[in-house]
């Protein structure tokens, strides 16, 4: 038997047999309804609580944030859709602490600055909720620990918001993995290859450098742009490194050993705060850390690599540089391309890749393509945000666990600290104390969760 009639028939059996098992039995019935709050409701925060007024079994129950407008905006959504004006808490940044200690939630989602994730979480975990925190999870390696701690002390769940894993070529692509398409996986490259240039440098009045051109709008430089000035790693690289780490089992029969990172010199943001502002504007003087493109090689404990790329400061077009590869062919995200061994019509050759993508649909877009229509981010905001209330209902595991949001979050401050020992290898600590040998996949297995 060739190698194209054994995939043939292999996917025809597997699509008969059923091969995606179902995730956890839960414990009990489903919930009926889930009760949500929300620490942080700007933009971000605005785009999760829109998913949670679109479902009939979600309610709001209260709502945080310091910033007045992202309060009355919220609050307006909510009571516009037809719900009850959820308990707003204002009072300062601690004010969160109060909110999380209600009777009436069963989960709280966080979307706010990175340095406030970690505290946020844990003050949810321990008052007994399921929290879901936006990425990157964490900005130290002992906060990464932390979660976990706080986790196997509380047993309360933590689900980072890591909505890139469900997009749908992505998923596909983890089908294909998982049915051995590729053959053995041998590497991957993924990154977060976007042009932020315009975002990290906004108007003065919402950008703590003062800077006063840029596009408008985006909050989220009064501190993103911060970590350009006092960092030097891979400051964000949970949108890559997620889906991958699904695609090889990471945390479950497969682990991250080491890391390397090396980045360039600084020139990107300086260069546009020339071009737009002159040289003898104030942040002209502002020395940035983050080289423009850093670069980080992974080893897995199964053998496998992985190449993760952080590129922010330069002009470019948007990429996350998905790539697969294995012993028996390679997909290529950029260019949309894949090459099969025995399968591709050309030896050598790759070939368009939407028939395999087709072909290999993963369940969950299949049954939900329609209700993810209206969400953001190509659909893929309305699985992330499901893939936590289904959680909730059920009383399981969260599909993407706090195993999972430490050791991903952890690459940023370990690509820090290798190139700071110009690229030596780093230890990355097993989160999961060992038991990633014996734990099973929870994430993409089945049109459930």
């Amino acid at each position: 038997m060739n190698r194209r009639d054994f995939i043939q028939k292999t996917s025809l059996a597997a699509t008969v047999t059923g091969i995606l098992p179902k995730v956890q039995a839960p414990t009990q019935k489903p919930a009926s309804r889930v009760r949500l709050g929300f620490i942080g409701v700007g933009l971000r925060g605005q785009s999760h609580l829109q998913q949670a007024l679109y479902r009939k079994d979600v309610d709001v129950t209260a709502i945080c944030d310091i910033d007045p407008s992202a309060v009355n905006t919220a609050r307006k959504m909510i009571t516009q859709a037809g719900k009850k004006e959820p308990a707003v808490y204002a009072k300062g940044p601690e004010d969160f602490a109060n909110m999380v200690k209600r009777d009436d939630l069963d989960g709280v989602i966080i979307a706010t600055p990175w340095e406030w994730h970690v505290p946020m979480t844990i003050a949810t975990m321990k008052a007994g909720k399921y929290a879901a925190v936006e990425v990157s999870a964490t900005v130290t390696l002992q906060e990464s620990w932390d979660l976990v701690d706080t986790f196997e002390q509380t047993g309360s769940h933590c689900m980072i918001l890591e909505n890139v894993c469900y997009r749908r070529d992505v998923m596909a692509i983890m089908n294909m993995v998982r049915q051995g398409i590729f053959g053995e996986m041998l590497y991957a490259h993924c990154g977060y290859q976007h042009d932020l240039r315009g975002i990290k440098l906004n108007n003065g009045k919402s950008n703590a450098l003062g800077v006063e051109f840029g596009e408008k709008g985006y909050s989220e430089a009064k501190w993103r742009t911060q970590h350009s000035v006092d960092r030097n790693g891979d400051i964000y690289p949970t949108h890559g490194l997620g889906p991958v780490a699904h695609w090889l089992d990471i945390n479950r029969g497969n682990r991250m050993m080491y890391l390397t990172s090396m980045s360039t010199k600084s020139r990107g943001l300086h260069k546009y705060i020339v071009d737009h502002g002159g040289q003898n504007h104030p942040n002209a003087k502002v020395k940035f850390a983050l080289g423009d493109i850093v670069t980080t090689n992974i080893q897995c404990h199964n053998g496998e690599n992985i190449v993760l790329v952080h590129d922010t400061n330069s002009p470019r077009p948007y990429s996350l540089g998905f790539r697969a590869q294995g012993t028996e062919g390679i997909w290529m995200n950029d260019g949309h391309t894949i090459y099969l061994e025995g399968i591709s019509p050309k030896e050598h050759i790759a070939e368009p890749d939407a028939a395999y993508l087709a072909k290999y649909d993963h369940p969950l877009w299949k049954k939900y393509e329609k209700e993810a229509e209206n969400a953001g981010h190509g659909g893929i905001d309305y699985f992330i945000f499901r893939g936590f209330v289904e959680a909730i209902k059920n009383k399981v595991a969260p599909p993407i666990d706090v195993y999972d949001a430490a050791a991903w979050s952890a690459v940023s401050p370990l690509s820090e600290l290798s190139i700071s020992r110009g690229s030596s290898p780093v230890e990355i600590p097993d989160f999961t104390r060992g038991k990633w040998r014996s734990n099973k996949r929870i994430f993409g297995l089945n049109d459930e969760y």
